[in-house]
């Protein structure tokens, strides 16, 4: 494997100010936060949900329902990824029939994870309405899915990644694009 590089894109405080925006934008298209169920995408966006609801709890006075969500299952390169998916429980302490629910992830990229993210939460009942919070998203999409709260745009050549550290699992609150250091065949590299 050849080396990479990393170009810091988001520090804390620009993930901090990220959430406080989308927070805002949640609340502004809902008329509140009683009335809503914020679902993490396992494993990043579980974080990512749980301080969305503490930010909406504190500027509402109300607690959105939060739970959070396993989708290793219904993902479509099951057979690529592994012989043994890594099962992880799905904890949604709520009936989902009827609610506004959010999904919440850190990155939208091809928007496999959300297809697959729907499917498993439609398993479990007939929301009202789902919509989409990402704190990056940096572009490619093979499927029609957008978000409707969105932290940072951030433009990427395919080759790259997308790399978010969050202090309950790295100690620190930073975003990374990662590039190879070698430029793949037939692809140019964005300025």
């Amino acid at each position: 494997m050849s080396p990479a590089q990393s170009v810091r894109v988001m520090d804390a405080d620009g993930i901090h100010r990220a959430l406080g925006r989308i927070s805002h934008e949640i609340l502004e298209r809902n008329r509140g936060a009683g009335h809503l169920a914020l679902v993490g995408i396992r494993t990043q966006g579980a974080p990512l949900a749980q301080r969305l609801a503490e930010r909406l709890e504190a500027i509402e006075g109300v607690a959105p329902k939060t739970g959070i969500l396993d989708i290793n299952l219904y993902r479509d390169d099951l057979s690529l990824t592994a012989d043994q998916p890594v099962l992880r429980k799905t904890e949604i302490p709520f009936d989902v029939n009827g609610e506004v629910v959010v999904l919440v992830d850190d990155v939208l990229f091809t928007g496999r994870t959300i297809r697959a993210a729907m499917d498993a939460l439609t398993d479990l009942g007939r929301p009202r309405q789902i919509q989409l919070a990402v704190l990056v998203d940096r572009g490619h999409r093979e499927l029609p899915i957008r978000p409707d709260f969105v932290g940072k745009n951030v433009p990427t050549a395919r080759h790259e990644a997308i790399e978010v550290r969050l202090k309950e699992s790295h100690g620190a609150d930073e975003v990374f694009i990662v590039r190879p250091d070698a430029e793949p065949e037939g692809e140019e590299v964005a300025p």
